[in-house]
């Protein structure tokens, strides 16, 4: 699936991430949002509510990638709860310094949904 988004070099100093690796993961992300995305809810400037349909995998697939993710960008937190009918909210949380991050993951989400 393509989708008209910014451009992937928004990962900050603070990745340890080898830049090669990073359109793969860019990759995920987008392939989590397009196979279970519902809708993007933005709490505050430095939070983000991704509800994703809880179906099949996801939640494992959901897992494994903001493990991931956190593991090379140790400021994101992410958490992942049940929500109502079917949902899974995926809640992500950044410090003020990296709001432009936060921005571009939600401009990623909110492509796909249109």
């Amino acid at each position: 699936m393509t989708t008209e988004t910014p451009d992937l070099d928004w990962a900050p100093s603070a990745c340890t991430l080898p830049t090669p690796e990073r359109p793969l993961r860019v990759a995920e992300f987008d392939a989590l949002f397009a196979a279970s995305l519902r809708r993007v809810e933005r709490l505050a400037p430095t939070r983000l509510r991704l509800a994703l349909a809880e179906t099949g995998d996801i939640r494992a697939t959901a897992e494994d990638l903001t493990a991931r993710e956190t593991a090379c960008c140790s400021f994101f937190s992410f958490a992942l709860r049940p929500g109502n009918d079917g949902e899974l909210l995926l809640d992500t949380e950044v410090p003020a310094s990296q709001v432009a991050v936060l921005d571009a993951l939600a401009a990623r989400a909110s492509a796909v949904l249109g």
